[in-house]
């Protein structure tokens, strides 16, 4: 039979259906909050026989249930304001159908603190937060040939595990088993010794302590095991009709991880089955589950098995404190100085830690000598001299929380870099550099000459020709093995005469006044230089390329003297060298001298002196490049006429002229007209060129005198009636006068008689 001390009841199959139907109400409700529940563990103590009844064993349980209390996940089932009450579900050997369940009461609750935390040395990342839930209970069990089972179950695991396959599916089963041995020596199971960790640093070497104490000396053995899984979102409370030979386990992904390695890593994380440590190093950032039995042995015969379930956080932790200093590193992670002659350096501190930093101390090794110690943030030393110097910065000295770095330091010899330079001062041809720094011939130096005219050069002893005369600064630049550059520089006064003077005029040939532009292309010269020109009209220069302007035509000679501000001298005479000749005069006849709208063609004539190019412009109307052309005149008027003349040396002469193209009419009256509507010969009018006429008056009169018809239009006919709208006139002789005025204000009449027959 069962006697439970606290809260203990013998369920019939009526009340067990009633209780499971609760119990899965309860969870259900709870398990959207069950997602913060990340291991647990149940151990028991045998008290001797029961003061109640002596042939019962008197047990206590502890059952160590952890969560992660950041943020707002599940509580621990029964504690205050919690969604469901806690039940532990008991077994009876292989029965399925008889067993009891133990309400629990309130859990003690604690905070836990991994290694990580209270190490001074490392600051773990915030957000990381565990806690405890530990539950008592109570049992007086009968000894039977079969185990009791005490078993937990619940809902979930977090959803973010990275070790698992579908994490956020997957419950936790903690259990403890009775056995039949227990039972016959009143055993007591194991007890972990330590918590377990909460946080784990990423590529940190692990040492974690996961043994456990045995009251009675038992041997214990350790492993990674599989945890179990439990309660789903569906079925939330353990289930009567499966017994615990039916627990399942989680589901690892395979391959990386499995119960046996279920943290991977390099090396692999491993358990000792001798001391339970935990050792290894852990390279995936994350939340992993992880599973470690104690198995307790009697004489070689297993008494029980614990089973702790827990889900390590493996992050990035940050060292407190880390020396560092302003520089560069080498491969072995020294910070490397060098200086180039200069003794004396400056050290700049960056280590890190904040808080954690007290103090720091500075060693300099010094060959023959004491070592420089300092005890400030930063220094400065002065060394020796040249030499190779080695020192030590530790932040934190003879603390737990302290860090070192190393030093090299390295004073460079000087260079002391030198030459010297030959040419010849009047003759332009190349300059020859010497290099005289000492040890020069070592391979340790890189040669850098810049000639002061933008070329380089990375030879020892190089020569250089120039193009521009100057004071030219000439620099050598010597590096050593270590970077180290030193530098002279010297003036070469390089100002020889050209070898040859040349000239290119822009032009050999032209008109008066012509602009000759006479570009100098002897080399080497420039401003500094005296340079003369005689121009050979009497006129002379001093530009380097002047620009002169001939005035008259004749042939000139050129000559042109050039000397050095060393005085280097070298002339040239250019004979005959240009030649102006006379300008065109451009000059045209015409004929006839007078036309009109009806003889509108006029003939040119060239009567130009030295053209050799025409361009004639007639008016608005377009133009011509012949010599003597003939054009026709689209309109009338006083036109004017361009000739332009170019000589054969591009000089040019023009002349304008106006052709008078007068506008003329034409008119004449008939004698009779037939107004009969056979269509032919209906009115009568003025006939000829109308264009150009102005203030036009016809006049028709009748034998009595009489007005009977008068228009200003002279495209207007007479239909015979009076005004053109009136009645018929009779046939008869009628007066006819026209006047107006022509296109030059000339005042003109016609007189006439039309006879009207019908």
């Amino acid at each position: 039979m069962f006697n439970l001390v606290i809260v203990l009841q013998l369920l019939t199959m009526k009340y067990q259906n009633l209780l499971l139907l609760g119990l899965l109400i309860i969870f259900t409700q709870a398990s959207l909050k069950a997602a913060h529940i990340i291991g647990g563990e149940m151990t028991y103590v045998c008290n001797g026989p029961a003061a109640a009844d002596p042939t019962l064993n008197s047990y206590t349980f502890t059952m160590t249930v952890y969560r992660d209390c950041a943020g707002g996940g599940a509580s621990f089932d029964s504690a205050p304001g919690a969604f469901a009450t806690g039940t532990v579900s008991v077994y009876r050997g292989s029965e399925t159908l008889e067993f009891m369940n133990i309400v629990l009461d309130a859990p003690v609750i604690s905070n836990i603190e991994s290694s990580a935390e209270n190490n001074p040395c490392v600051i773990v990342p915030p957000g990381v937060c565990g806690e405890k839930g530990v539950y008592t209970f109570f049992a007086n069990l009968e000894p039977i040939d079969s185990s009791y089972h005490f078993v937990y179950q619940r809902c979930c695991r977090n959803n973010t595990i990275n070790n698992i396959v579908d994490p956020g599916a997957a419950g936790s089963t903690y259990y403890v088993e009775v056995t039949p041995f227990a039972q016959q020596t009143c055993n007591t199971s194991p007890l972990f010794t330590n918590l377990p960790e909460t946080v784990i640093c990423v590529n940190d070497p692990l040492n974690i302590d996961a043994s456990a104490f045995d009251a009675e000396g038992d041997q214990l053995v350790y492993s990674f095991c599989s945890p179990l899984s439990g309660g789903t979102q569906t079925n939330v409370a353990p289930n009567p009709d499966d017994p615990p030979a039916f627990f399942t386990d989680i589901e690892f992904l395979l391959p990386n991880f499995s119960a046996l390695e279920p943290l991977g890593g390099d090396p692999v994380v491993t358990i000792d089955p001798f001391t339970g440590v935990i050792t290894g190093t852990a390279t995936d950032q994350g939340r992993f589950v992880v599973g470690v039995c104690v198995e307790e042995y009697r004489n070689g015969e297993l008494l029980s098995t614990i089973q702790r379930d827990y889900q390590f956080n493996v992050t990035f932790c940050e060292q407190a404190v880390n020396a560092g200093l302003q520089g560069m590193i080498d491969a072995g992670g020294n910070y490397v100085y060098q200086s180039c002659v200069d003794s004396t350096l400056s050290f700049i501190n960056e280590s890190t830690g904040g808080t954690f930093l007290e103090s720091f101390s500075w060693t300099f090794d010094i060959p023959g000598d004491q070592p420089l110690s300092f005890t400030t943030q930063d220094v400065t030393v002065t060394f020796p001299g040249p030499g190779v110097y080695t020192g030590t910065m530790v932040a934190n000295p003879g603390t737990l929380c302290s860090d070192s770095a190393q030093l090299s330091v390295t004073i460079t010899e000087p260079i002391l870099p030198a030459f010297t330079f030959n040419y010849d001062t009047c003759v332009a041809g190349p300059v020859t550099f010497t290099n005289l720094t000492p040890n020069g011939d070592t391979e340790d130096y890189v040669w850098g000459w810049e000639f002061g005219d933008g070329n380089l050069s990375d030879e020892e002893d190089p020569e250089h020709m120039y193009e521009d005369p100057g004071a030219i600064p000439v620099a050598l630049n010597v590096t050593d093995s270590y970077g180290c550059i030193e530098t002279v520089t010297n003036q070469v006064n390089w100002f020889p005469a050209p070898p040859i003077i040349v000239v290119e005029p822009s032009t050999f040939v032209g008109c008066p006044p012509a602009s000759v532009e006479f570009i100098n292309l002897s080399s080497p010269i420039d401003s500094t230089y005296d340079i003369v020109w005689n121009f050979g009209d009497g006129r002379i220069g001093n530009d380097i390329s002047p620009t002169h302007i001939y005035e008259r035509p004749g042939t000139y000679d050129v000559g042109i003297q050039i000397t050095s501000p060393i005085g280097c001298f070298i002339e040239r005479r250019f004979a005959n060298w240009i030649f102006i000749d006379s300008l065109p005069i451009a000059d045209f006849d015409f004929a006839p001298m007078a036309r009109s709208n009806f003889e509108p063609e006029v003939n040119f004539s060239d009567q130009s002196i030295r053209a050799a190019f025409w361009e004639w412009q007639f008016d608005r109307f377009g133009g011509t490049i012949e010599q003597d052309p003939t054009y026709v005149f689209p309109d009338t008027g006083m036109m004017e006429v361009q000739l332009v003349v170019t000589h054969i040396y591009g000089c040019q002469d023009s002349i304008t002229q106006i052709v008078d193209i007068e506008p003329q009419v034409t008119y004449w009256l008939p004698n009779a007209f037939t107004p009969n509507g056979d269509g032919k010969n209906e009115g009568y009018r003025g006939g000829g060129f109308f264009r150009g006429m102005r203030d036009f008056d016809m006049q028709i009169f009748n034998r009595h005198g009489g007005l009977v018809f008068q228009s200003a239009d002279p495209s207007e006919a007479w239909n015979g009636q009076q005004n053109n709208t009136g009645r018929m006139s009779p046939n008869g002789v009628y007066l006819v006068r026209v006047q107006f005025t022509g296109p030059r204000g000339k005042a003109q009449e016609y007189k006439g008689f039309a006879t009207l027959m019908r």
